[in-house]
């Protein structure tokens, strides 16, 4: 059966020399169409664990013919690398370090179960950032929906569970090797050139786990993983949480894999209504481009904010951490 992809890694033997940790277990890309292999930086190393190298050439790439030869010039094509599974494992550890995490169980006001906070860990893949300058940092993941982790977001909160330093993993990497002196791995080597990091929804990985659900839309991984713990996780409900990351990262590239969902956003506050009007206008452009989804922007916050919650940017987890989370899971506490 022929695939429906024109590009498809070589399933022959023959291994070629990886660009990015020069092992010969390079896999290249096949162009089904002229039987011929594609330019030599576009394949996926075998050598999973410590390179991790993975470039794909997009299905709908357009290609030319430089004269008479075999060479094809590649438009538009972007390297795509992702962070091997591998690094995303070893964050998942010592939540007793984990300052947001500690906030969960023990100095919120009205803090969660641990076997809903051992839940949501699970769930959305949360780890820990464990030494270093960012010690005691939650660090976020951004999974796609086939698995692959885009970018890995790291955000170190203060014991009141306001946010003081936002990173990401693949920057600390860096200056961990440069500092030290020490030769980057070949993933990270290739994973820098990538134009885009934050290039999918946080949450992403859950959408075909519950198919069904209702997507809620908030800015923040932070603000999801609250309001799931509130309003249920999705096993428990028929809301699943999702972020975009920051308010102008609302896009259509990222709200493409929400098809055929009901979708409600919820943009945090601004002073003079900006956000708000921002993503109802985004909406607008989303449910033309989308027509079978369905998207709505909650003026909730809205009605309910002070004008100092609107100068302080709050956003839902802001009001919910104030009531008691009880009050929106009776049913499932009585069962």
């Amino acid at each position: 059966m022929a695939s429906k992809y024109r590009f498809s890694l070589d399933r022959s033997s023959k291994k070629y020399i990886c660009p990015a940790c020069n092992h010969k277990r390079f896999v290249r890309y096949l162009d089904s169409q002229t039987d011929e292999l594609l330019p030599q930086h576009f394949g996926r190393c075998d050598r999973e664990a410590k390179c991790g190298y993975h470039s794909k050439p997009r299905q709908q790439t357009k290609l030319k013919r430089i004269k008479k030869d075999a060479f094809f010039s590649f438009q538009n094509s972007p390297i795509d690398v992702f962070i091997p599974n591998e690094v995303l494992a070893k964050t998942f550890k010592n939540y007793d370090r984990n300052v947001f995490v500690k906030n969960l169980f023990h100095r919120l006001e009205y803090p969660f179960p641990g076997k809903f906070v051992k839940e949501v860990i699970h769930l959305y893949q949360l780890g820990t950032i464990s030494n270093g300058y960012r010690k005691g940092a939650i660090t976020f993941p951004y999974i796609d929906r086939k698995g692959n982790v885009r970018t890995i977001q790291v955000s170190l909160f203060d014991e009141e569970n306001h946010r003081k330093k936002n990173d990401f993993l693949h920057s600390i990497l860096e200056k961990y090797y440069d500092r030290n002196s020490k030769p980057k791995p070949g993933w990270l080597k290739m994973y820098l050139k990538n134009d885009k990091k934050v290039s999918c929804l946080f949450g992403e990985h859950l959408l075909d786990k519950y198919p069904s659900h209702t997507v809620c839309l908030v800015e923040a991984p932070k603000t999801a993983i609250i309001a799931s713990l509130y309003f249920g996780l999705p096993c428990e409900s028929n809301l699943l949480w999702l972020a975009v990351y920051n308010l102008s990262s609302l896009n259509y590239n990222k709200c493409k894999v929400l098809e055929h969902r009901r979708v409600v956003l919820f943009p945090d506050l601004s002073e003079d209504g900006k956000s708000f009007k921002l993503w109802k206008n985004k909406a607008d452009e989303l449910q033309i481009k989308i027509p079978s989804t369905t998207f709505e922007v909650s003026n909730l916050l809205e009605q309910l904010a002070t004008e100092e919650s609107k100068k302080n940017g709050e956003d839902i987890a802001d009001f919910l951490i104030k009531l008691d989370w009880r009050n929106f899971r009776k049913s499932e506490l009585e069962t």
